[in-house]
């Protein structure tokens, strides 16, 4: 009976989702409403989805899996995506996004900079960078939906994996920007729901309140393996060691990688032109702080304090219950809920996984489609139904590279693929986008070329730190070995363990306003 009202629930679950994307394809009618959802979306939609897009499996799944193995230091980025992700965001960046897209007339963020600079070849950059470098990103998404579908139906990763973008792809190619922010909506609502009972039912199992609870985690610091205590790991409810292995790792690629990475999102930035006023912009800054604090708050506290469940229950802590971490929040969930609310978080999972590949996928689209074939094509408005038609194929195209990606990674992997992705997409787009996108609504005398260098430098510098200094991905990419006979060409020191972002970002910050003031001057100088 209970595996009836399991199977009944994902059903409606799903007629809701398709439900919302037919409407979304109704009310499609050319290439604007596909991209912006013709720019006058209702403000808690809107926000509901830039909530729901920006939290992903990679917070609920991925990250919440590092919770549970470094601790509650990850709650930094909690407040970073809190304060940075949506304060900052919607009141910084947001009212002058919304404002000069709209005078501008643009409908994606590669087309933003693109106008804004009076540059195709800006707009052609930028679009090639998030073709080329999102799949990644949602290849993690993808993982984290499929590991929970295998936990709650027992099925095949394969399967899994097939269903769950089958069922992503068929509402984003109907229904485009619109049905993707409805289905948002009703994503985001379930995930807040979800989180907030979880956490109480979390306590419940453990028989302690949250005082109790959490001193007894932070009485466990002497369980930490010799493994993680080697690289700085100090105890569940305290920071890594200052300077070490777990602490750069920790501060700059998963705290500052994805916390200020996050301003410089292209799926992100797009949800600021759906809305057609600033006022309706205001409204959603609450909707956005609750959101984040409620769902993301939750899960990074409930991945650390899995450890105290599983000592007392089992004598381990939870990275060697389940020696995946991308495995082990749904593993905990399982353990110490009922089965009901087993599918109602698979749901939640789904329903973050979902939001946020339903985002990705349209804005590849955008990039391939409208960016890159568009501005190839000199577009025209004769042009506007074939440009649709052209967007939609680029659906299909992101989407079977994603689950390519996906496939290939499978789901036999100890290390945290879906944090290290997601930190590792926003660094780039940190690095290459940031500086060029915060000129154009704060420094007009940011030159196109100064805007190309900076995204050139903070690209390029990106890549060869991955390639040949950050010891995480250059050592699993094999590149330098084979070149160089080393994993990473600087092996001493802590350098190896420093994030990409804290060294390419600062430099294309530079660039564009030294190449800027260098251009501006010759330009004075001609005029």
């Amino acid at each position: 009976m209970e595996n009836f009202y399991m199977y009944l629930t994902v059903m409606l679950y799903f007629l809701a989702i398709a439900f919302l994307g037919y409407l979304g394809y109704k009310k499609t009618h050319n290439s604007k409403d596909f991209l912006i959802g013709g720019g006058d979306m209702n403000p808690i939609v809107m926000a509901l989805s830039y909530g729901a897009t920006f939290i992903s499996a990679s917070a609920i799944v991925g990250f919440g899996g590092v919770a549970a193995t470094f601790g509650m230091g990850i709650q930094w980025l909690m407040f970073l995506n809190m304060f940075v992700g949506v304060v900052i965001a919607y009141i910084v960046f947001g009212r002058p996004t919304r404002r000069i897209g709209a005078k501008l007339k643009v409908s994606s963020f590669a087309e933003f900079l693109g106008a804004y600079y009076d540059s195709p070849k800006i707009r052609i950059f930028v679009a090639s960078i998030i073709f080329l470098c999102m799949p990644l990103y949602a290849a993690a998404v993808l993982r984290g939906g499929v590991f929970c579908m295998q936990e709650v139906f027992g099925i095949s990763f394969d399967l899994s994996l097939l269903i769950f973008t089958i069922i992503v792809a068929s509402y984003v190619m109907a229904g485009g920007m619109k049905g993707v922010m409805y289905t948002d909506a009703l994503q985001a609502i379930i995930m807040f729901c979800c989180m907030g009972a979880l956490v109480f039912g979390v306590y419940k199992s453990l028989g302690m309140g949250f005082s109790e609870a959490n001193t007894a985690l932070e009485a466990m610091s002497d369980k930490v393996p010799e493994s993680l205590a080697a690289v700085g790991h100090q105890g569940w409810t305290a920071m890594p060691k200052w300077g070490s292995q777990q602490w750069y790792t920790l501060v700059t690629s998963l705290i500052m990688g994805v916390g200020i990475g996050c301003l410089a999102q292209p799926q992100l930035v797009v949800r600021f032109m759906t809305v057609n006023s600033t006022k309706k912009l205001n409204q959603g800054v609450a909707i956005g702080c609750v959101f984040l604090l409620i769902t993301v708050g939750v899960i990074y506290h409930v991945g650390a304090i899995s450890n105290l469940y599983f000592m007392v229950n089992d004598g381990k802590i939870s990275i060697e219950m389940v020696n995946a971490t991308d495995k082990i929040i749904p593993y905990f969930v399982g353990r110490v809920m009922p089965t009901w609310f087993v599918t109602v978080f698979m749901l939640c999972i789904l329903s973050a996984s979902m939001s946020t590949l339903s985002a990705q996928f349209h804005t590849m689209a955008a990039a391939a489609g409208s960016d890159i074939y568009g501005t190839c094509t000199k577009e025209t408005p004769k042009k506007k139904d074939k440009m649709t038609t052209m967007i939609r194929l680029a659906v299909l195209i992101s989407i079977l590279i994603s689950y390519l990606i996906c496939y290939v990674l499978g789901e036999s992997s100890d290390s945290p693929i879906i944090a290290i992705s997601t930190s590792l997409f926003m660094g780039i787009c940190a690095s290459s986008f940031l500086p060029a996108y915060f000129c154009a609504l704060y420094w007009k005398k940011a030159t196109k070329e100064g805007a190309y260098a900076s995204m050139w430098v903070g690209v390029i510098v990106t890549i060869l730190l991955l390639l040949f200094v950050h010891a995480k991905e250059a050592s699993a990419l094999g590149i330098c070995q084979a070149l160089f006979g080393t994993d990473v060409l600087i092996s001493n020191g802590m350098l190896k363990f420093v994030d990409p972002i804290v060294i390419a970002f600062p430099l294309s910050c530079i660039t564009i306003v030294v190449v800027s003031l260098l251009t501006q001057k010759k330009k004075d100088a001609a005029a």
